[in-house]
């Protein structure tokens, strides 16, 4: 079976994957940017965001690429398309990264609000499951046709997935930043006693990487 992934996942010092007030300006919360100054100069996310291929090698690099290898679908949270709440007032909101999103594969966003789905340029289409995380799940797996499934975020929903035993590898980046508020994302989840270990890690100039697996 097709494994349930998280990867290049950022977290603060003080364990806050996301900051607080999230809004269109601060798409992952205030400071939540700043979380990811490890991945954004690496090659595979000046190739993904902005289409250029001068971004840097490295540990960073690899870690950033191997989140892209083997997947065929995607799994997000409703705040990780958009700042859009309740009842979508349209479908003029088309997510944060305009036209071209960087997955090219199957996406399913968890609501609690129907909309139809939604079909982007490079082979997105964006699916928006009211069902909740299972269905969610069973729905990724058949449209990955047998690679694997990642879930981007945020924090609410790997929770929810870890809860129940079903991620198979994590990969962290703790960034040195501080946020001092946002959401926690092992706030209230026993690691250890849902059977997660780390397996392995490595510290750059930029970010301490973690890879924690179900054992």
């Amino acid at each position: 079976m097709s494994k349930l992934r998280v990867e290049s996942f950022s977290i603060s010092l003080d364990g806050f994957g996301a900051g607080p007030d999230q809004d269109l300006n601060n798409p992952l919360g205030i400071g939540g940017t700043a979380l990811h100054g490890w991945a954004l100069p690496t090659r595979t996310f000046q190739q993904k965001l902005f289409g250029n291929d001068n971004g840097e090698t490295g540990v960073d690099e690899d870690f950033a690429a191997r989140g892209f290898d083997n997947i065929g679908a995607w799994i997000l949270g409703r705040n990780m398309f958009g700042p859009v709440r309740g009842p979508w007032p349209d479908e003029s909101w088309r997510g944060w990264w305009g036209d071209h999103p960087v997955y090219q594969v199957p996406v399913f966003v968890l609501t609690h609000h129907p909309r139809a789905p939604l079909v982007m340029d490079g082979g997105t289409t964006f699916h928006f499951v009211t069902e909740g995380a299972l269905v969610a799940l069973e729905r990724a797996r058949q449209a990955a046709r047998g690679k694997d499934v990642r879930v981007g975020g945020g924090v609410n929903v790997i929770q929810q997935y870890l809860r129940q035993r079903l991620i198979d590898d994590m990969h962290i980046a703790i960034s040195p930043v501080l946020l001092g508020a946002g959401e926690r994302l092992f706030e209230g989840v026993n690691l250890p006693a849902l059977g997660y270990a780390c397996v392995k890690h490595q510290a750059t100039a930029r970010a301490t990487h973690l890879i924690l697996s179900r054992q």
